[in-house]
């Protein structure tokens, strides 16, 4: 349902997903309740989007694509076919994703695509690339214009090209430092393995 537009907002109702006119929805796309999709954004008619997102200016979701509940894709991202994420991802402005590691426009390998998952909370910031096959660990950080070519750890933050872990990152989005405590709420966190941070045991 295309929602009616008055100045610079949109009409809400509660259960609505809200749709600008410039947007394509193809046939048989499953769209939560609340999904905000902005201009000139085309949905394909395989994918499924959860409830509470919102996919800005010129975002492109093909299909097959699953995308959970209260997701962030800024403008100008295409969520290529095999790729998944998780509730409450966040995708910077103009991040890559792709499907196929050794692409040639003469030769058709749509059987070759290769999962991609972002799991729960990852952020990825403007202008990475994530290339195909590799899964990015709950509420990682991707610093924008990282490369990330390797499975990546719950809370790591990745940087450079290609993406090496420089540190770890709590839950809330707080740089955590030698004592492994959360800047912004203060939560703890522990060191399970030799790359592989954990929540606390509370208690």
């Amino acid at each position: 349902m295309r929602s009616a537009w008055h100045g610079d907002g949109m009409t809400e109702k509660s259960a609505e997903k809200l749709v600008h006119d410039t947007a394509i929805v193809d046939p048989g796309a499953r769209i939560g309740p609340r999904t905000r999709i902005w201009h000139w954004v085309h949905v394909s008619a395989g994918a499924r989007i959860g409830a509470d997102c919102s996919l800005g200016q010129g975002v492109y979701v093909a299909n097959g694509v699953v995308i959970g509940d209260n997701v962030r894709i800024q403008n100008n991202v295409s969520v290529y076919e095999g790729v998944t994420l998780e509730d409450g991802v966040f995708c910077g402005p103009s991040c890559v994703f792709t499907n196929v590691i050794n692409p040639r426009a003469e030769i058709p390998r749509k059987d070759e695509y290769r999962p991609t998952l972002v799991r729960r909370g990852a952020s990825i910031g403007a202008n990475a690339t994530i290339v195909c096959g590799h899964t990015l660990g709950q509420y990682c950080f991707i610093a924008a214009g990282a490369v990330v070519a390797k499975n990546v750890p719950d809370y790591a933050l990745m940087a450079g090209v290609p993406a090496r872990r420089i540190g770890w990152m709590s839950a809330a989005g707080g740089r955590l430092g030698p004592d492994l405590l959360c800047p912004i709420n203060g939560e703890k966190y522990r060191l399970a393995g030799p790359d592989r941070l954990e929540r606390a045991t509370l208690g």
